[in-house]
């Protein structure tokens, strides 16, 4: 090659090229890194109503870091999502000086036993509600589903103007309601769904207007239920 002008002159071509690379390169990053590209505006998006500006204002005084180009977003995104009721958070600079925040929150539907909370997803989390709310129990995963079957329960319950206030999935997948006046169904294993669809007119003809309410129902049984009254006082 040191006999051959030709591959010479290219290498040094090359040689030449790569060096104006890094250069451009190096002056890129030292101009990036100057502080003349200040953050000057905070925009926070997305309904947020149970976390406060005091978190949000510890977590952007804890990762206000660098300038526009050289702030870590990453970091503030995953800051957001350990406050409790944040369930996503976006994070993305807008020219020349703002840094835009959109975060989604969880819609609380219901509680997990006595430890958490079910968001609108049928996904738990752990916060805190003084809200009134329904119950969930079961076994470990199957929150997502609870959450469907809640809303497939209480629109077959419309008719008689009732709703699910609690409801337990066993270990042996068993299904009991609890409904808001008390009353509570004991559905079983199998054809669930069916039975609560049978019950439901067979209580508004034969059981509505009994002067003692009933306090469970038993709807595992081929061609009927069984009632248990409350006790009168």
């Amino acid at each position: 090659m040191w006999d051959d002008p030709q591959k010479l002159n290219r290498v040094s071509s090359l040689l030449r090229l790569l060096f104006v690379l890094l250069s451009l390169c190096a002056l890129v990053i030292f101009v990036v890194r100057l502080p003349v590209f200040p953050l000057r505006e905070v925009q926070i998006q997305g309904g947020v109503i149970h976390t406060s500006q005091e978190q949000v204002g510890a977590l952007l005084h804890s990762n206000f870091r660098g300038n526009f180009f050289t702030f870590d977003l990453g970091r503030l995104r995953d800051s957001f999502l350990l406050l409790p009721w944040v369930r996503s958070a976006t994070v993305r600079r807008v020219w020349p000086d703002l840094l835009d925040v959109y975060i989604e929150e969880h819609d609380v539907l219901a509680r997990w036993g006595a430890r958490a909370l079910v968001n609108s997803f049928g996904e738990i989390y752990e916060a805190a509600s003084d809200r009134e709310l329904p119950v969930f129990s079961g076994p470990e995963g199957t929150s997502a589903e609870i959450t469907q079957r809640f809303h497939e329960f209480n629109e077959v319950l419309k008719p008689l103007s009732r709703r699910v206030q609690e409801i337990k999935l066993s270990e042996r997948r068993a299904w009991t309601l609890t409904l808001d006046d008390g009353m509570v169904l004991e559905l079983g294993r199998e054809d669930y769904q069916a039975r609560l669809v049978r019950f439901v007119p067979a209580y508004a003809l034969a059981l509505a207007n009994l002067k003692v309410p009933p306090k469970r129902a038993d709807l595992r049984y081929q061609n009927g239920f069984a009632v248990q009254l409350r006790n009168k006082t």
